[in-house]
């Protein structure tokens, strides 16, 4: 029997490091096969923060990284693992503009790659969207990033998200009817209580946002709407919920239960946990 493979896709603004190392260190003993894809095939690099044990969490009050996972953090940043990563740009191509003065011909062209990504996927048993403040520069609202979901979806296979990762979920639709893929489901992410009320960066800029663009709670409530539910679990140590296919992880807390859960999902048959 073959391993099963999974994609995982990471920011190249800045991934939140122990939101790629719990699941990559479940999957890994596992026995999986990891393939990592960036939008445009750079090297992604984790957030200084996540690799600092000694960094305070403004919303929590408190360091959120230990001193093993941090350590583990600075050696992936280094590591010839993140090397040549899939270019996303490559795979899947951009839908056109509707003013293409060869819109009809383009349209085709690009409907028929879109549907050649069952193919070009076939050897993925699962996706997972890295978490960090970077998804909110290059993966929420990419195009390319949407058809990577829906081929997943549309396939049937186990899609995972954490954090601010979650948002390509809300975002990911059909062209046509522009509902959300996750309406009436149940899914966790980035509470409000967890955003940042100053200080939100990236990698390669200095810019500070300050806050986030966006309080993903509230687009996630939006989302999920009208028989779904966004799943908080403020005061909770950790949130993580399955409803197939999805399998969705609040925040750097969840990562290494989010890696379980999805083995669950692909080894136990796992449809539904955490609500």
């Amino acid at each position: 029997m073959s391993k099963k493979k999974i994609l995982i896709v990471l920011s190249e603004y800045g991934f939140w490091g122990e939101e790629l190392i719990g699941p990559l260190e479940t999957f890994d003993a596992a026995g999986y096969e990891v393939r990592f894809a960036t939008p445009k095939g750079k090297r992604p690099v984790a957030l200084p923060p996540s690799m600092d044990e000694n960094y305070i969490d403004p919303p929590l009050g408190r360091s959120v990284t230990s001193a093993a996972t941090a350590a583990k953090v600075r050696a992936i940043d280094k590591s010839p693992r993140l090397d040549n990563p899939l270019n996303i740009s490559e795979l899947i191509a951009e839908r056109p503009y509707y003013s293409s003065h060869n819109l009809l011909r383009e349209l085709e062209a690009y409907n028929n790659d879109v549907d050649a990504l069952q193919t070009k996927l076939g050897e993925y048993d699962a996706l997972l969207i890295v978490g960090g403040s970077g998804p909110i520069v290059d993966l929420a609202n990419n195009g390319r990033i949407h058809d990577l979901i829906l081929s997943f979806r549309k396939a049937g296979k186990p899609i995972g998200a954490e954090c601010y990762g979650v948002a390509c979920l809300a975002f990911a639709r059909d062209y046509e009817n522009r509902e959300s893929i996750i309406k009436n489901k149940r899914v966790t992410g980035h509470c409000k209580e967890y955003d940042y009320k100053d200080g939100t960066g990236f990698m390669g800029t200095d810019f500070n946002m300050g806050p986030p663009p966006y309080p993903l709670e509230y687009i996630l409530r939006d989302a999920t709407a009208p028989d779904g539910h966004y799943i908080g679990n403020y005061g909770h140590e950790t949130s993580v919920i399955v409803d197939y296919p999805f399998i969705t992880g609040r925040s750097t807390p969840d990562s290494y239960l989010t890696g379980q859960k999805m083995v669950e999902v692909l080894e136990k048959g796992l449809t539904r946990w955490g609500w």
